[in-house]
């Protein structure tokens, strides 16, 4: 490989192959408490894509998470009935459904971001200024890769 030794290679393809396969594994083993023990990971990104503002219509949702508004509707149904999530018709126009977190969807929320926070005081607490700001460049690469395929 050009402009690339075989031990950086060898060490950055086990890193990312390793924290691809276990990234879903540690968080969903971190969301499921006694409190949230019927949640998923895939429920709890529909639930970040939420939010704790203001309602959004579930073409917004659906959107923000590059699913089709039927796939996000399976989701939402589950959510609903599980308690994280209201429905309410649109004050002006009776046909948008504007979705919101319920009391137990804001503790879910809550919950997973406080998951993420210590994740990233976890990655940077070693991590000089100039050190942070390579990995935020690497990370926006590692991004980017990934959207253009």
């Amino acid at each position: 490989m050009k402009g690339i030794n075989v031990d950086t290679y060898g060490t950055l393809n086990e890193v990312l192959v390793r924290l691809f396969r276990d990234i879903m594994d540690i968080e969903q083993q971190a969301i499921i408490t006694q409190e949230f023990d019927n949640i998923t990971n895939n429920d709890m990104h529909v639930i970040e894509a939420i939010g704790v503002g203001e309602p959004k219509n579930m073409s917004t949702i659906a959107r923000e998470l590059s699913v089709t508004v039927g796939t996000l509707t399976i989701a939402m149904n589950s959510l609903v009935k599980k308690g994280y999530v209201t429905r309410q018709r649109g004050k002006e126009d009776r046909r948008v459904v504007y979705i919101s977190l319920s009391d137990k969807g804001r503790q879910a929320y809550e919950h997973h971001a406080k998951f993420h926070e210590d994740m990233i005081k976890g990655v940077i607490k070693t991590l000089g200024e100039d050190e942070v700001e390579v990995l935020i460049k690497a990370l926006n690469n590692l991004n980017y890769w990934f959207r253009s395929l």
